[in-house]
């Protein structure tokens, strides 16, 4: 009877096809993205869970983790590098003209994924994760020592920002790049495994792989980072000119000519904000009276106020927001993020948090990331594309955010200062120019420069320490404390070289983006001054970071600037942001040597 009824089930289907009309070649293309989508999550979950648990839950010696990665990251290769994925997605593209848009966006996405893994390499892109998981265990399990004594990166840094006594700096720098040593040959070998693996589908090089996520080449991605800097290297100048005489007064050294690295309040000099205080208000201070909780809360009532809806109770019990307890048999990635584990609901951070003013802004920095996937998991955005409008809008968001959570009305409105107290506005200028100004020659110069030779000009390995110290001295004007052989390999120190790599620019772009918007925000919604804004309980402001946050990546980020700002991607909105600041930083330095050219 049982197979009676299928055979009937099976004429009526025979019947059934028999009369439906054949798919169109959008509908088939459209079948074809959710398809892949369906299995594309499930294998994303399971890769996001190997790795969380690996970033996590360091154990010297244990491959647990490693194991787990290491399949999970395969199947997930497997998959997206499939002759069948790419074939199809290469013969719909071919018929582009005949199919819906987003089904495309989609398309491209499947392509674009498969060119790091594809198939017909399928040994190297083996290799390739399992020396990525490696350099990632050296990195994040590596043991800092100072004087015989283990420390913790939180540990280095706070030496850094604080200690006045020069030899108890240079131990702590020195500190910071010991993991370089062991670093540098899995650099190399990944060098090799990226370029080949993208190489199997047409791309020339892991630097142009990864700029082509912004539809364009390498070469105008590295032009729109050198106009960046040009735009705002006569204040770097100053600025750099301004701390090497206020740094050799504060340690009683002779002015150096360059930046000495081990002077400077930050492992890699990306970031001098620390080398000024503001009068009025230590924010240290008075967050260092606070819980570590209190700081990630007080960021998610910040989202909330604009509109955005309270975290799932998930994210506090999957997260990892605390440093390791003392004594504890493991070690986690020291490194702040935010993940999106499923591409739908479950959003986790991973952060290290210890009340002070950089983690009070890291926490908001980092819930901007994670509003921006629960803005975008919705049902109009297909889940290949719930990402930013460019992976520089997610950086963008986060660090606009951090930087309205630090203004003085909105600080005042937190409860964190007096309202009305006195508060040197030239100083807060200064120190904030200390941390995005600085910035662009670190992000646009030495570490998108670094990656560009590295991997499109392949750069030998035995040059890997004295070319990032090129790049330090022409872009930075830093030098190291003494000649660093090729023993050392100083740039593998920086996460992003080993684990991101070849999208530093996305921060440098991410920069100019989030002035563009913080004075959008401020000029035509808040009415404020962009340098004393306060974001809070602004249900408009909610609503216009919505209206980017929501779409994803289903628009052109290009259109999207410009139908949300008004103006193409420009630093002239930090420029304006800035200039106070220039003709003070020009009177000081008034006698003064400055050792940078005056073009760059």
């Amino acid at each position: 009877m049982k197979k009676y009824i299928v055979a009937l089930a099976s004429v009526a289907l025979v019947v059934s096809c028999g009369k439906r009309e054949p798919m169109s070649i959008s509908q088939r293309a459209e079948r074809f993205a959710e398809g892949y989508s369906d299995t594309f999550q499930e294998l994303y979950y399971r890769s996001s869970e190997a790795e969380w648990a690996s970033m996590t839950h360091i154990v010297q010696g244990d491959t647990t983790n490693a194991g787990r990665v290491q399949r999970a990251n395969e199947a997930m290769a497997a998959f997206t590098g499939s002759a069948f994925n790419i074939s199809k997605a290469q013969f719909f593209l071919s018929k582009r003209d005949s199919i819906d848009p987003l089904v495309i966006r989609q398309i491209e996405t499947i392509l674009y994924r498969a060119a790091n893994n594809p198939s017909t390499v399928q040994e190297l892109v083996s290799e390739r994760i399992r020396m990525e998981n490696a350099q990632s265990e050296v990195l994040y399990g590596f043991s800092y020592m100072i004087d015989d004594g283990p420390v913790t990166t939180n540990d280095i840094d706070d030496i850094l920002r604080n200690e006045t006594d020069i030899e108890r700096r240079l131990k702590a720098w020195e500190s910071s790049k010991e993991v370089g040593r062991e670093l540098k040959e899995g650099l190399e070998t990944l060098k090799n495994l990226r370029n080949s693996t993208v190489r199997a589908l047409g791309y020339e090089d892991y630097f142009s792989y990864q700029v082509s996520d912004y539809q364009m080449d390498k070469m105008e991605m590295l032009d729109i980072n050198q106009n960046l800097i040009r735009d705002i290297w006569p204040l770097y100048r100053e600025l750099h000119t301004y701390l090497r005489y206020e740094l050799a007064e504060k340690y009683g050294q002779p002015v150096p000519e360059m930046l000495p690295a081990h002077w400077l309040p930050n492992r890699w000099g990306q970031d001098w904000s620390s080398s000024v205080e503001v009068s009025g208000f230590d924010l240290d201070q008075v967050l260092s009276e606070k819980d570590p909780e209190w700081l990630i809360k007080k960021a998610e009532d910040f989202y909330v106020s604009l509109g955005f809806e309270e975290l799932p109770s998930s994210f506090y019990k999957k997260s990892s927001l605390y440093p390791v307890p003392a004594g504890a048999d493991y070690k986690k990635n020291n490194h702040a993020s935010a993940w999106h584990m499923d591409l739908k609901e479950d959003v986790r951070c991973l952060m290290s948090i210890v009340p002070n003013a950089e983690w009070y802004e890291t926490t908001h920095h980092e819930l901007g990331h994670i509003y921006y996937y629960m803005a975008y998991s919705n049902d109009s955005v297909p889940i290949l594309l719930r990402g930013g409008a460019n992976r520089a809008y997610h950086e963008a968001i986060g660090s606009m955010l951090g930087l309205a959570a630090m203004q003085q009305p909105f600080l005042e409105n937190a409860g964190l200062i007096p309202e009305g107290v006195e508060v040197n506005k030239v100083e807060v200028l200064l120190k904030e120019a200390m941390n995005y100004i600085v910035f662009i020659p670190f992000s646009a110069g030495v570490m998108t420069e670094f990656e560009y030779k590295l991997y499109s000009e392949e750069l030998p390995m035995d040059l890997f320490n004295q070319t990032w110290w090129d790049l330090k001295r022409k872009y930075q004007g830093i030098e190291p404390p003494y000649e660093r052989s090729e023993e050392f390999c100083d740039a593998a120190t920086k996460t992003h070289i080993n684990d991101d790599a070849a999208q530093y620019y996305d921060y440098a772009l991410s920069y100019a983006l989030l002035f563009q918007f913080h004075e959008h925000i401020s000029k035509n919604i808040l009415h404020q001054d962009p340098k004393e804004t306060n974001y809070y309980g602004n249900k408009e402001v909610g609503k216009w970071l919505n209206g980017i946050l929501s779409v994803g990546a289903t628009e052109d980020w290009r259109k999207l600037l410009e139908e949300s700002t008004g103006q193409p991607l420009s630093a002239q909105p930090m420029l304006n942001y800035f200039a106070p600041l220039m003709k003070y930083l020009q009177k000081v330095n008034e006698g003064r040597e400055h050792t940078l050219p005056e073009n760059i």
